[in-house]
């Protein structure tokens, strides 16, 4: 399953990735005009017209002793799609590791256990804040599907520029990081109490006699 995605993704056939792309984007831009259930239905329809005329057609050829019964769509029905007990059992526990630790992240995000990961979670989720303003769930799907079909194949192409690109801002983030840390530990040393003066050692008697 996940060696055919990602055939799809680097566009390893190009008519195979053209076809399930163009029709992931004109579904999910239907989806602003009609509701899910409409699409469903006229995509199961098309799919149809096409399958019961030619499935007749071969009907038709087998009962004029031109076609030895053959099935047109037979690859198709036999492809088992089922998921076997070893295959269930990786994905369920894929999922239920993927969901762990989204939620074991989140809590250390929400309950402060690195500041600084946590003002990052913040400024994310104020800009997300003027994302869903501007644009609706369905055009972040849709932008997600172009980003999927086309980033991986723009990395494949510009993998050096890419590269430089991301250690350049790794490096700036570094430097970032540093300067946060370096302010926070200044703040907090400045806050800490100072170091107590001694007090000042009275005289002894043998002084006070040699200073009269």
């Amino acid at each position: 399953m996940a060696s055919k995605l990602m055939d799809l993704v680097y566009w390893k056939s190009t008519s195979r990735t053209a076809v399930v792309f163009t029709g992931l984007v004109v579904c999910l831009a239907s989806l602003f005009q009609l509701s899910a259930i409409t699409v469903l239905s006229h995509i199961c329809l098309g799919v149809m017209c096409v399958t019961f005329p030619l499935r007749l057609f071969y009907k038709l050829l087998e009962l004029l002793r031109w076609n030895p019964g053959l099935h047109p769509f037979q690859s198709y029905l036999d492809y088992d799609s089922s998921l076997t007990d070893k295959g269930t059992v990786m994905l369920v526990e894929e999922v239920v590791l993927l969901i762990a630790f989204a939620v074991t992240e989140l809590k250390r995000l929400l309950f402060i256990d690195n500041v600084f990961d946590s003002l990052k979670f913040v400024l994310l989720l104020y800009l997300l804040t003027y994302v869903g303003v501007l644009t609706a769930g369905l055009t972040l799907v849709i932008t997600a599907v172009i980003a999927l079909f086309s980033f991986p194949l723009l990395y494949k192409k510009q993998q050096v520029r890419i590269r430089r690109i991301v250690r350049t801002c790794k490096a700036f983030e570094k430097k970032i990081n540093t300067w946060c840390h370096a302010v926070h530990d200044a703040v907090k040393s400045a806050r800490a109490p100072g170091a107590t003066s001694k007090p000042a050692p009275t005289p002894t008697s043998k002084q006070k006699v040699n200073a009269k």
